[in-house]
């Protein structure tokens, strides 16, 4: 349901098309909720049926038209509803930390080129989420300008902080991840070098 609550987030900085709404979605709330176009156009179907947001269909080119969707005041409601809520946390499953657990039962060259993976897919997310980092605290991004310019002065400071406040938790999370790795990493040539 989380998905609903994504959109209406990209949502409350301006009305959007469901093109710009999806591309925006992956390059702003899409770094913390993944979500395939796929999935994204029909929740957007489901929000407007029930009157979360409104479309309206928009020129578009020289004969065609495409949907542009607005938050509505229910669903400006239900997002600050959905804000005010503790999380209802997921049980976890990580399957890299499951496997981890029994590396005892591969070979080490399989677990190392395991941890190896894991640590450059964190490294590569980390450089993901540094980027969009920087762009947030220079006020660059262009979803926290579009905010940046609707919203009221006194709140800038707030809204930016917040952003940076998140981004700084996932660079955190991949530090912490890669550095995971290469305790495994060092653990596997530990071990290997106590069974010679």
């Amino acid at each position: 349901m989380s998905l609903r609550y994504a959109l209406l987030a990209v949502l409350t900085a301006q009305p959007m098309t469901g093109y710009d709404l999806a591309r925006t979605f992956h390059a702003s709330v899409g770094h913390v909720w993944n979500a395939p176009n796929s999935q994204i156009y029909p929740e957007l179907h489901r929000m407007e049926h029930d009157e979360l947001i409104a479309g309206e269909d928009v020129t578009w080119g020289s004969r065609g038209t495409k949907r542009r969707y607005s938050i509505t005041d229910a669903g400006i409601g239900a997002f600050r509803a959905w804000m005010t809520q503790p999380l209802d946390y997921a049980p976890e499953r990580d399957p890299a930390h499951l496997k981890a657990a029994y590396f005892e039962w591969t070979d080490a060259d399989s677990a190392r080129e395991q941890l190896r993976r894991h640590a450059e897919l964190y490294r590569e997310r980390r450089g993901q989420w540094m980027g969009q980092l920087a762009l947030v605290r220079d006020r660059e991004h262009p979803l926290v300008r579009q905010r940046l310019e609707i919203f009221d002065a006194a709140d800038h400071d707030r809204i930016v902080a917040f952003k940076v406040f998140a981004y700084e938790g996932l660079v955190a999370q991949a530090d912490q991840e890669i550095a995971w790795a290469e305790r495994g990493l060092a653990l596997i040539d530990s071990l290997a070098d106590h069974h010679r």
